[in-house]
């Protein structure tokens, strides 16, 4: 369902401890019983380090009080150097967090800093962290794992500064182990720091409108950052002679473009972290390009001191950088001065295998049962006829599924001109229909993202995985200039159930209906009425010469649920009457079997139910539509044909009885899916 994430204040964190309690809850608890916080969900144990293997020395937790005398949270300020790698590969990370310390408003919400070692110390932290829509509030207690009173992960430069390594704790406990944080990328933590969607832009294949990118990212708020590729690492945090150091991170933070000889130049100012060291190329702080521009303009831009930020010509920043990095904030993360800010929105669904996991566009056959989403651009940008728009596909809690031998999904996604048809396209539309744009590769990375430069108009959006069958939970993005509409399709729960026709009367009865009469009266016996049992038995007669039809034969409950679907006079048996009636419709669910068995193997995919049900009438969504897979559905995704009557003569006794509840309506439009999990799965 999509989300509406437009405007408003930034929105309060949760607590996301077991029990429920806050920070304060749990901080106030211990300061009335004067004791120290131990938490219950994330122990001072082996567990909490390692999940595949067992602790490879022996580590001791300890509190910073029993690490130094005088621990501080933060010691003069958070910054960069408070960050020193320790014995896990999570630099990533750390990349990450030193680039926090550049945005002292983010950095303020990730690291509260109502807490300390002094005032109303109690053993425990906290630090909020965004993860899939939400902001989340994650208490630790000060418990570090040490070797000889040493910090073995994160430390600062200063002994006794700690900020840093609780945070990455807290961050530890949120996706289940320290070891659950080995390998990432920056961008992912970036994202969990702020509640944005990353970009990655290589300078030298970089779009032609890459300067309007970044100054409309800017305005946006986004965070920016870019770096100098090493080839080895001899060269990291070498200088260059122009004064620029490779294989370090540096902040964008300003885009202009000012009249220089007659025409207009693009300027682009970076920032060093290290607060010296700058370029000393054209437009450096004493270049004499300045002196040819007008004062006022000098004046605006250029502030001359050593502080390591310094402007550059654009053409000569992507010839010396190579890599780009932008975060794009919500507008929950961003103050209200920024200029302007994105239109969000945000989509949720699941990939299960035998309904909705059906891989990329190389399998046809599959492909069209994935979830798809209307996106509806109908205004351009203001300064162009075209709409920008990033997708960002997301997948969900995969970090912390490691534990369970789960791991990242290569996942892409497609968009599509959408017809105007609104219900789901089937297979035929994307055999015939290309792709309007897509996502560059299939990658296992937690986040994909793409921008896109759209004409107006309505668009089909199709997140993948690369291979059929496997399953994950996963979140779409949509960040646009104009609020964009999205609809998730195949959403209908419906039913076109017409009333059967009335039987004709004896003497007008066709040689088929007269050699059914004489079946029933054959079977019926002296009360001229059919039992579940005997429907058993006449259904297992007829069908098991079916050669094309594999089955074991139909069940006993099937036929009670075919009684209770015919049995319009309550006997609890079937007359004439209703026989026929019921024979009418097996022709009919019979024909609609075969002709979705495409490959004549005597079962029909659970990809094709969809297709089925509708042919037969009804309309599920995709929660149903799993729901059904998962009850009904082989190990191979295939239903046999007992199955598939079960199921259908199910669904047709549910919508029956909605139709009874509400005559004024054809069919059902909608219903409680509680409701129906609990009627589907008992009955």
């Amino acid at each position: 369902m999509p989300f509406d994430l437009s405007g408003g204040k930034p929105r309060k964190a949760i607590s996301c401890q077991s029990d429920g309690r806050t920070f304060e809850e749990l901080r106030r608890e211990c300061l009335q019983k004067n004791e120290l916080f131990e938490d219950p969900d994330f122990p001072a144990c082996d567990s909490s380090l390692f999940y595949s293997k067992s602790v490879p020395i022996n580590f001791q937790w300890k509190r910073p009080l029993d690490i130094c005398q005088d621990p501080k949270f933060i010691l003069g300020g958070a910054s960069r150097t408070d960050i020193c790698q320790g014995q896990l590969g999570d630099c990533w990370l750390l990349a990450a967090i030193a680039s926090l310390t550049l945005h002292k408003d983010t950095l303020t919400r990730v690291v509260p800093h109502d807490q300390s070692f002094n005032d109303r110390y109690a053993g425990i932290f906290h630090f909020q962290f965004w993860q899939h829509n939400q902001w989340l509030d994650v208490v630790v207690d000060d418990k570090l794992p040490t070797v000889r009173d040493r910090l073995v992960f994160v430390h600062s430069a200063d002994n006794n500064e700690f900020w840093s390594a609780l945070l990455e704790k807290a961050y530890a406990k949120l996706h289940g182990s320290y070891e659950a944080l080995k390998g990432g990328s920056t961008l992912e933590a970036m994202e969990d720091f702020t509640g944005g969607v990353g970009e990655m832009y290589e300078t030298k294949s970089a779009p032609d409108n890459l300067f309007r990118i970044l100054k409309k990212a800017h305005e946006r708020g986004s965070m920016l950052g870019c770096s100098i590729n090493i080839t080895s690492s001899a060269e990291s945090e070498a200088r260059t002679s122009t004064g620029l150091v490779k294989g370090h991170a540096y902040s964008i933070t300003g885009l202009e473009e000012v009249n220089y000889r007659g025409g207009k130049i693009k300027l682009i100012r970076v920032r060093n972290p290290w607060g010296q060291v700058e370029w000393n190329g054209p437009w450096s702080d004493d270049s004499r390009e300045w002196s040819m521009i007008d004062a006022s303009e000098k004046n605006r831009l250029l502030q001359k001191s050593d502080d390591g930020e310094f402007w550059m010509e654009f053409e000569d920043f992507k010839a010396n950088y190579d890599k780009i990095e932008i975060c794009n904030l919500t507008p929950d993360s961003l103050t209200d001065d920024t200029k302007r800010k994105w239109e969000t929105t945000m989509l949720e669904g699941s990939w299960i295998r035998g309904s909705t996991a059906g891989g990329c566009r190389n399998f046809i056959d599959t492909f069209w049962t994935n979830p798809q989403f209307k996106l509806k651009l109908e205004d351009a940008d203001d300064d162009d006829d075209q709409c920008s728009v990033i997708v960002a596909l997301m997948q969900k809690n995969r970090r912390k599924l490691r534990s369970e031998g789960l791991d990242l999904e290569p996942i892409g996604f497609a968009i599509y001109e959408a017809p105007d048809d609104e219900d789901q396209p089937g297979k035929d539309f994307f055999r015939y229909n290309g792709s309007k744009a897509r996502s560059k590769t299939y990658i296992n990375m937690r986040e994909i993202s793409e921008r896109f430069e759209l004409a107006p108009g309505n668009y089909l959006l199709v997140p993948t995985t690369f291979q059929p069958h496997h399953e994950a939970d996963f979140m779409l993005r949509i960040f646009s200039e104009k609020q964009a509409g999205t609809q998730e399709m195949g959403n209908t729960i419906d039913a076109d159930l017409p009333d059967p026709p009335a039987p004709n009367p004896p003497e007008e009865e066709t040689n088929e209906e007269k050699g059914l009469r004489r079946l029933f009266e054959q079977i019926a016996g002296s009360d001229q009425a059919i039992s579940a049992r005997e429907l058993q038995q006449v259904l297992n007669g007829v069908l098991m010469r079916r050669k094309e039809i594999q089955f074991d034969g139909v069940s006993l409950n099937t036929c009670h649920s075919i009684i209770n679907l015919m049995d319009i006079d309550c006997s609890g048996m079937l007359d004439f009457q209703e026989f026929k009636i019921l024979w009418d419709k097996l022709k009919k669910w019979i024909m609609l079997f075969l002709s979705y068995d495409t490959d004549r193997s005597g079962c029909m995919s659970s990809y094709e139910l969809r297709l089925a049900l509708k042919a037969a009438g009804i309309k599920l969504n995709n929660k149903l539509l799993q729901l059904l897979s998962l009850r009904f559905a082989d190990s191979n995704y295939n239903i046999d044909f007992d199955d598939y009557l079960t199921c259908i003569v199910r669904l047709e006794n549910m919508f029956r009885v909605f139709q009874a509840m509400d005559k004024a309506k054809r069919g059902v439009v909608s219903m409680n899916f509680q409701q129906f999990l609990s009627w589907t799965m008992n009955a």
